[in-house]
């Protein structure tokens, strides 16, 4: 039983991490890894915005262009900054002693976030950040309360303020959250920087699991051979068995 108890409390590890990093409702991102277009612009995001400080030092420029239909030169000029072959890892040059100097803890590598975090958590990160003059770098988020991460992305999205409507509960009365204001103008619409977010979501995920597509397509060959191998099986074992009684 205490084995039992153990092995739940590790399985719920996970879910208790996510829940501790926000309470805020997360925004359905429909993330779909099969779109070509949809990945190279979310690696050209990632790489622009992201690869500075976050590395993804378990992937390589040159697989990465094999999966989104890129050849090395357009890798080399496009989505290389911080390295000079197309077959090394995706590194930054910042050290984990400066960024936590800097930041107050290091960037942690994004390899394979979207598995830890989900596609809907990272979505949702990317479209609530906030003006907090409060905070070092000016601006906050509802999905990680007190982030120690500037919005990179703000001169896209421009910067807001959140708003509020007072609930009350019996004689308690409470803020919540009910949209933002926009306060500076950013170079996309909305709707463009949502469309955004979801590129670059959209290409964490397949940062996380290159191979899922074709998982996905052997996964179905696999059930199929397991549908036949069902119906020889059992026709095999009624031929052997017809003539026990």
């Amino acid at each position: 039983m205490r084995k039992l108890i153990f092995a739940f409390l590790v399985a719920a590890l996970p879910a208790v991490s996510l829940a501790a990093g926000g309470g805020a409702p997360l925004d359905k991102a429909n993330v779909d890894v099969s779109d070509q277009e949809s990945l190279q612009r979310g690696a050209k995001l990632f790489s622009n915005y992201c690869l500075s400080c976050h590395s993804a030092a378990y992937h390589r420029y040159n697989r990465m262009g094999r999966d989104l239909g890129l050849t090395d030169e357009q890798v080399k000029e496009n989505l290389m900054f911080a390295s000079e072959k197309v077959g090394e890892n995706m590194k930054v040059a910042m050290s984990l002693a400066d960024g936590k100097r800097w930041f107050g803890a290091a960037p942690p590598d994004l390899t394979v976030i979207a598995r830890a975090r989900g596609a809907d958590y990272i979505y949702t990160y990317l479209r609530t950040f906030y003006v907090d003059e409060k905070r070092p770098f000016g601006v906050n988020n509802v999905a990680f309360p007190d982030v120690g991460m500037p919005h990179v992305l703000w001169e896209l999205q421009g910067l807001r303020k959140p708003v509020y409507k007072s609930v009350k509960h019996g004689d308690e009365e409470q803020h919540v959250l009910t949209g933002f204001e926009q306060v500076v103008p950013g170079t996309m619409t909305a709707a463009e920087y949502d469309q955004a977010a979801l590129d670059l979501t959209n290409f964490m995920v397949y940062l996380a699991e290159p191979i899922q597509l074709e998982r996905q397509r052997l996964g179905m060959w696999v059930l199929i051979f397991l549908a036949i191998f069902f119906v020889v099986a059992y026709a095999l074992k009624k031929e052997y068995w017809k003539d026990v009684h």
